[in-house]
């Protein structure tokens, strides 16, 4: 093994004058940083970037895949799989034993696993193939696999884990789109179409990126020049051959071009790829139009446009895709897309109703989401469709007023039913939002002491920073009601409220979490007097000043995009 050890030596001490360093495990991202959260946290939050990842694996263009897979072993090398990690980094080195991610990737995974021979074996290929070796004949399209591994590195940005920010996020899409800037300078020798693959993706970062420049408020001068290039990219793309990003690039072009009415004046990228008085609404159509026949397309553009809001649209996007297939073991995307899109109508007419701006909310939404994922359940059953159904039947189960009294035990007592199949997987243990739901309908049948078990599970879950504060919200309900039923004595209350006061200001921020107590405050105003006056008997004042002080305090807006887990365009 001298020649080996001799290569890892002499790739060492070159190292530093490279231009770019071959694998992932060195990227700027949080997922090689220390992780923030507790280990189950983490390992939940991968666990669902890799089933969305899995299904882009099985859209991505060949030219994609390797840099698909790449990710899916550092996933699995962080989740201590490095079996699977190491399969993963042979699969791409097999497919492609000039990549030069693969080797570096698979002397990391080597080093881990203690073998060192073959640690040594893959550095010293990896040097072969950079020409740092000395065989500079190893090293003939030096440049083409310098452009692969850096593009192939640029792509695992869109899909990084852990960012408690948008700053955050902000810097790791920037990171990325950097990457692919340096890969197409090496690019000369790219196939055309495996570059609109990057320009592709490059687009969806840039997207993503204005879309967190919008949420921050930032100035339109420091929009104009991504939102620019995003527009010359997409005009690319609408150039390939391959109908999938083709498809999408219409709808995305679409998007951006909504975006238009957030500048003073139009971007001048508009007119300069011949866009101008290009009607939105005629991008999205031209997209189904090269979707029409496409299940997988038609799949992705019914989700682009249930996450727009443009439900009317993804319905019939939905019921293209079903007259294609109608199977629902083959095409469960379909019936389960459609059934969030009734879900959603229906949640969005019931917050109107709370607020007194709109009247019931039509259940027959509740009814046409239910008979889709039951059509699903029966062939295909999983921890979303099992989340999903149960959601349904709590809703079914309650008022569709203010969501305090049961109108259908059956209902309620199916909805725990599918939760607790939800529950029985590994990952669904770890939903703050599946313990929310299941607090939620044990309160409703008067399990006050179940319900609050269920939100203090909720809350510690929940990932620090995260704008969904609904779960300490319904904590407090449920101790309150506690209390006022003589469950808890004062003592007891003042305890639980001081504990889980405090570890939601250490977990939401401060605008969401006075917003949530105001929420609380209005509901239960006499309740949450009569606690404050049985704080103060206790000689808690201190307590009863916080509670009120973290109502009143004004605080920095809350990210509303931070809890969108797993999703990518």
């Amino acid at each position: 093994m001298a020649e080996p050890v001799a290569a890892a030596e002499d790739l060492d001490a070159l190292i530093d004058d490279l231009d770019y360093l071959p694998g992932h495990f060195h990227l700027e991202m949080q997922l090689n940083f220390e992780p923030r959260s507790p280990a189950s946290l983490r390992a939940r939050d991968l666990k669902l970037q890799r089933e969305g990842l899995l299904q882009e694996l099985e859209l991505a263009a060949a030219p994609q895949r390797p840099a698909v897979r790449h990710l899916l072993g550092a996933f699995a090398f962080y989740l201590e799989e490095l079996d699977e990690a190491r399969q993963s980094f042979l699969e791409v080195a097999r497919e492609d034993p000039g990549n030069l991610n693969a080797w570096a990737n698979l002397a990391h995974v080597y080093g881990r696993l203690g073998q060192e021979e073959e640690e040594e074996a893959c550095a010293g290929q990896l040097a072969g193939l950079m020409g740092l070796a000395g065989d500079r004949g190893a090293a003939e399209d030096p440049k083409l696999r310098a452009a692969r591994c850096l593009a192939e590195q640029g792509y695992a940005h869109g899909f990084d884990v852990g960012c408690a920010s948008p700053e955050e996020r902000a810097r790791v899409l920037e990171a990325g789109i950097a990457l692919y800037d340096k890969a197409l300078g090496y690019a000369q020798q790219i196939p055309m179409e495996e570059k609109r693959c990057w320009y592709f993706t490059m687009a969806t970062l840039f997207i993503r990126l204005d879309g967190i420049f919008l949420e921050l408020g930032s100035e339109e001068q420091k929009r104009l020049p991504a939102f620019n290039r995003t527009l010359a990219l997409l005009q690319q793309v609408l150039k390939s051959s391959d109908p999938h990003p083709r498809a999408l690039a219409w709808c995305y072009l679409g998007m951006l071009l909504e975006r238009n009415d957030t500048f003073s004046t139009t971007p001048m990228g508009i007119h300069d790829c011949g866009f101008s008085g290009t009607d939105p609404l005629d991008c999205f159509g031209k997209a189904i139009e090269i979707a029409k026949d496409q299940l997988p397309i038609l799949n992705r553009l019914a989700k682009i446009f249930h996450f727009l809001g443009k439900q009317d649209m993804a319905i019939g996007t939905c019921n293209m895709a079903l007259d294609v297939l109608r199977d629902p073991e083959l095409n469960w995307q379909a019936y389960c897309t459609r059934a969030k899109i009734h879900i959603r109508a229906y949640l969005h007419d019931l917050e109107r109703g709370k607020l007194g701006l709109g009247g019931m909310p039509d259940r027959n939404h509740l009814a046409c989401a239910k008979a889709d994922l039951e059509e699903v359940v029966k062939v295909c059953p999983g921890l979303k469709t099992y989340l999903d159904i149960g959601q349904v039947y709590y809703y079914m189960g309650v008022d569709a007023v203010q969501e305090l009294l049961a109108v259908d035990e059956a209902a309620l007592n199916q909805a725990l039913v599918f939760l607790a199949k939800a529950g029985e997987s590994e990952l669904g243990a770890t939903l703050p939002e599946l313990q929310l739901l299941r607090g939620k309908c044990l309160r409703i049948k008067g399990e006050e002491a179940n319900a609050a078990a269920c939100f203090k599970r909720a809350v510690e879950l929940d990932d620090a920073g995260c704008s969904h504060a609904e779960g300490f919200g319904c904590l407090l309900e449920a101790l309150l009601a506690q209390w006022s039923q003589a469950q808890l004595g004062d003592g007891e209350v003042g305890r639980e409220v001081d504990v889980w006061l405090r570890r939601a200001q250490s977990k939401y921020p401060a605008a969401r979490l006075r917003q949530e107590l105001q929420r609380v405050w209005r509901a239960h105003m006499d309740e949450v007097l009569g606690l404050a006056r049985a704080l103060v008997a206790q000689g808690r004042p201190a307590l009863v000043r916080l509670l009120f002080e973290t109502m009143e305090r004004k605080g920095d807006g809350a990210s509303s995009l931070r809890d969108r887990r797993a999703f990518s365009f």
